[in-house]
C-alpha cells in the first residue's frame, strides 16, 4: 500500500469513528478505538472511553462532532472539530447553564492496527469563556 492509500484508509477509519460517536453506536467504538487506549495521559481502555462519551452526551444532549479538518497518515490523525451545543450545566467548568455555545476541538489521535490507540485533546476553553460572559 502506498503513502496515499494509507491517508485515504486512515481518514475514511476516522470518518466511520465520527459517524458511530455522532450516531452514538457506542457498543461500535471497539471496531474503531483500541483495547487499551490512552485519552490525554489517562489509560481509560475502550469501556472508560465509551464512558467518558456517553458522560459527555448526558452533560451535552445536543453534542455533534462537525470534522472541519483532517490531516491523516498510516499512524497518525489531527482534526479539527467544530461543537455548536448547549451544556446543559457547566462545561470545562464554565457555568454555560443551556447557553448555545460554539468552540472547536483539537484532536491528534495515535492509530495501532488501524485504531484508535492514544487521543491527545485541546478545546478552546477562551472561546466558551467569552460566549458564557455574554
Amino acid at each position: 500500500m502506498d503513502a496515499s492509500s494509507h491517508e485515504r484508509a486512515a481518514t475514511i477509519m476516522y470518518e466511520r469513528y465520527i459517524a458511530c460517536l455522532n450516531a452514538r453506536v457506542w457498543k461500535g467504538l471497539g471496531e474503531f478505538v483500541a483495547d487499551d487506549v490512552v485519552h490525554n495521559g489517562r489509560l481509560l481502555g475502550v469501556d472508560g472511553y465509551r464512558a467518558m462519551l456517553e458522560e459527555n452526551c448526558r452533560e451535552i444532549p445536543d453534542l455533534y462532532f462537525h470534522v472541519d479538518l483532517v490531516v491523516a497518515n498510516e499512524s497518525h490523525v489531527a482534526s479539527r472539530i467544530r461543537f455548536d451545543c448547549a451544556p446543559i450545566n457547566e462545561f470545562l467548568g464554565v457555568p454555560v447553564h443551556g447557553k448555545r455555545v460554539v468552540f472547536h476541538e483539537h484532536a491528534f489521535y495515535t492509530l495501532r492496527k488501524a485504531k484508535i490507540a492514544e487521543v491527545f485533546s485541546v478545546i478552546d476553553k477562551t472561546a466558551i469563556e467569552a460566549q458564557a460572559r455574554l
